[in-house]
């Protein structure tokens, strides 16, 4: 999965509105049927992860976890999709097994909801 790399990247997806949430995680995102061209579609992820989760260790610590748990759910995203994973204070705290599982529900909502669209 490509990261999404600047501000203006963040700030359109975050712009979007689209977005689902479970106990530790809020998921932003906006898939894009018509990007067009002839760029192949692909995935997209950003990290946000504040202050609020706890020192620089806890916070790399839950980047490390929702870049792997990204990575083991990302076939059930759409094709063309931006998003950004959220933390919330309390992910800092839940296990692994919990974020996995909060993962796995986030990304089928996802694809539940942009077939709809």
């Amino acid at each position: 999965m490509e990261r999404l790399t600047s501000h203006r990247e963040f700030v359109a997806v975050l712009k979007h509105r689209r977005r689902v949430s479970d106990r530790n995680i809020v998921l932003h995102y906006v898939v894009h049927p018509d990007r067009g061209g002839n760029t192949a579609p692909q995935r997209r992820m950003g990290l946000a992860v504040s202050k609020a989760v706890g020192n620089a260790v806890t916070r790399n610590m839950v980047k490390r976890r929702f870049r792997v748990l990204a990575k083991r759910y990302e076939h059930e995203l759409p094709e063309d999709c931006d998003l950004v994973m959220r933390a919330k204070p309390s992910a800092a705290h839940a296990s692994f097994a919990s974020l996995d599982a909060q993962v796995a529900a986030l990304f089928s909502a996802v694809q539940r909801k942009s077939e709809r669209q």
